[in-house]
C-alpha cells in the first residue's frame, strides 16, 4: 500500500473519531464510508457478524455497539433522522476483520484498529503493573514503620517476624506464610508479598496500618498483646474480602514483582528514548 494512501486513511480515521465519556468512538456511517461500503444494508450484515464475534469473545455487545439516530441534511435542505451506531475501537476492529482485505481501506483498517486496540491493552496492562508496584512499595513502607513502632513497644526483629506470620495465617484462612509459599510455588527465601495480587497486597497493608495505629493509640506493649491485635485486624480484613467472595488463599500468584520492576524500568527507558515505540508483545 502506498505511503500517501496510508497517510490519507490514517488522517481520515483519526479525524472521524470523537470522545464520548472519555472513550474514543466512531460512527458506523463514517466507517461505512471509509471502508467503501456503498449500501447501508450490506454494511449492516458486516455489523451483525462483528456483533457475533464480540459476543463470542466474551464482551458485552451493548458496550461496543450503541444504536443511535443521526440528523442528516437531505436535498431540500431539511434535516432527517437516520439510524446509526456508535462504535468502540474494538467494534471497529471486529468490523474490519469481517471485511474483504483485498480492499485497501479494509486492509488498512484491520491494521489500524488492531494497533489501536493493542495500544489500549498495553496501556491497561501497564497501569495494572504500576498499581501493583505502588501497592507493594506502600506495604514495604507500612511494615517498616510498624517494625520501628513495635521495637519501641518491646518487640525485637524476631518478634516482629512472628507477629507478621500470625497475621498472614489469619488473613489466609489458617495457612501460614510458609504454607502459602509452598501452595503458590514461591521460593522460601523470597517475600510472599512479591508474588501476591494487588488486592491481597492492599489487604495486608490495610491490616498493618490498623495494627500500627492501635499499637500507638492504645500503647500496646509486648509481643503477645500486639500479636493478638494484628491477628484480629487481619481476620477483620479477611471478613471484608469474604463479603465480596474473595478468599486470599485461593487467588493465583502473580508475576514476580522484581521482574515487573525491571520490565517497567525498561519500558519507561524505551519510551523516553523513543516515545513512538510500541512493544510487539507483553513480556512475561
Amino acid at each position: 500500500m502506498k505511503k500517501e494512501i496510508i497517510t490519507r486513511l490514517s488522517k481520515s480515521f483519526e479525524e472521524a473519531a470523537y470522545i464520548v465519556q472519555d472513550v474514543e468512538t466512531w460512527k458506523a456511517r463514517d466507517i461505512q464510508e471509509f471502508l467503501e461500503y456503498n449500501d447501508w444494508r450490506n454494511f449492516l450484515n458486516v455489523l451483525k457478524k462483528a456483533k457475533v464475534a464480540c459476543e463470542k469473545s466474551g464482551h458485552t455487545v451493548d458496550n461496543h455497539f450503541v444504536e443511535v439516530t443521526t440528523m442528516v441534511q437531505i436535498g431540500s435542505g431539511s434535516l432527517r433522522e437516520i439510524p446509526d451506531i456508535i462504535l468502540s475501537r474494538y467494534a471497529c476492529y471486529l468490523i474490519a476483520q469481517n471485511g474483504d482485505p483485498r480492499k485497501e481501506p479494509i486492509a488498512f483498517a484491520q491494521s489500524y484498529f488492531a494497533l489501536q486496540t493493542r495500544k489500549q491493552e498495553l496501556l491497561e496492562k501497564n497501569i495494572e503493573m504500576l498499581e501493583r508496584l505502588e501497592a507493594r512499595k506502600k506495604l514495604t513502607q507500612t511494615e517498616k514503620e510498624l517494625s520501628t513502632s513495635l521495637y519501641e513497644h518491646g518487640v525485637d526483629d524476631q518478634g516482629f517476624a512472628r507477629i507478621r506470620s500470625k497475621g498472614d495465617q489469619a488473613l489466609f484462612g489458617g495457612k501460614s506464610t510458609l504454607q502459602m509459599k509452598k501452595k503458590l510455588g514461591i521460593p522460601k527465601s523470597r517475600p510472599l508479598a512479591d508474588f501476591l495480587p494487588t488486592i491481597t497486597i492492599k489487604a495486608k497493608d490495610f491490616a498493618g496500618e490498623i495494627t500500627h495505629f492501635n499499637v500507638k493509640k492504645q500503647n500496646l506493649i509486648g509481643e503477645n498483646l500486639i500479636t493478638h491485635e494484628h491477628e484480629k485486624n487481619n481476620k477483620d480484613v479477611r471478613q471484608i474480602l469474604k463479603k465480596s467472595n474473595i478468599f486470599p488463599e485461593k487467588l493465583p500468584p502473580e508475576e514476580d514483582i522484581k521482574k515487573i520492576e525491571k520490565q517497567t524500568e525498561k519500558t519507561n527507558k524505551q519510551f523516553i528514548e523513543n516515545p513512538r515505540a510500541l512493544p510487539s508483545k507483553t513480556q512475561k
